[in-house]
């Protein structure tokens, strides 16, 4: 898992509807990315925070999701990688598939699916450890057997952090400055090798300075990894994201190419928030 440890679930999220009788051995998974839900819903006991959401996410490209507060981006994001199985009382319904294999299917590997898909929160969580550690804490444990300083190096530079950590890599990683913070966190993801990256508003906790780094350190991810942003910076969506889904109260509006849905949306709710009318 490449994330902040946490605690043991109350109860796994569950799918409210029957499974199939006989269910094929899930094939090997691709080395690219490809999520795709179909009418998928996520419940906090009886309040629907994802209502009947189909969205594809194509490979190599990065994604955002926008939408005023509480219209379920971020609940959507976390089950894709089932992170909502920490939050008692949640449960999913309908359909979402990672490279073709159902996620809340019972041949589904929760820990296998966090190593292939990442996530970097919004708030930089840095263990309280060196910043070597921080970034071969989860291969170690997780049984990696080549050379973890090369890992440690690769990652941070794919994180574009390398050159500002390489001769203090035993320092505590909470000396960091916050958009260094927040890059160790990516590069602690990266560390895992996965094939996703998802970014839960990344951004909103840094100055502009470190808000440039990272949208420009997300330009160069995409070329290795599919990234999917949620963020509230409709400018920032614009900036960096190919793709751009819409949602509101819990439901996908419109999903389209970035440019043509903050220049000529098809749905008049996507043209007012856009525009500022509400949000």
């Amino acid at each position: 898992m490449v994330t902040t440890a946490m605690p043991q679930p109350v109860r796994p999220v569950r799918r409210e509807q029957q499974a199939p009788a006989a269910n094929p051995p899930a094939a090997p998974l691709p080395e690219t990315a490809h999520v795709r839900t179909d009418n998928f819903s996520v419940y906090y006991h009886d309040h629907p925070a994802v209502n009947r959401v189909t969205l594809t996410i194509p490979a190599g490209k990065v994604t955002a999701i926008i939408g005023p507060s509480g219209c379920g981006k971020s609940t959507l994001l976390r089950a894709i990688n089932r992170m909502n199985d920490f939050v008692p009382g949640a449960r999913a319904e309908g359909q979402l598939w990672y490279c073709g294999q159902d996620v809340y299917g019972p041949n589904c590997d929760p820990v296998e699916l966090r190593r292939r898909i990442g996530m970097v929160f919004q708030k930089p969580n840095p263990f309280p450890k060196s910043i070597f550690r921080n970034v071969a804490w989860a291969p170690k444990i997780n049984g990696y057997r080549g050379d973890l300083e090369e890992l440690v190096e690769r990652s941070l530079r794919q994180a574009a952090l390398w050159d500002e950590v390489k001769d203090k890599l035993d320092r505590s990683a909470l000396a960091l400055s916050g958009g260094q913070q927040q890059r160790l966190c990516i590069a602690r993801a990266i560390a895992m090798q996965p094939d996703v990256l998802l970014m839960d508003e990344p951004c909103s906790a840094l100055d502009p300075i470190a808000t440039a780094h990272i949208e420009d350190l997300i330009d160069q991810l995409k070329t290795q990894y599919t990234v999917v942003l949620v963020t509230h910076n409709m400018q920032q969506a614009g900036r960096v994201s190919d793709r751009t889904a819409f949602m509101y109260l819990g439901e996908l509006v419109e999903v389209d190419a970035t440019d043509i849905i903050f220049t000529r949306p098809n749905n008049p709710r996507t043209q007012d928030y856009i525009t500022g009318r509400f949000g």
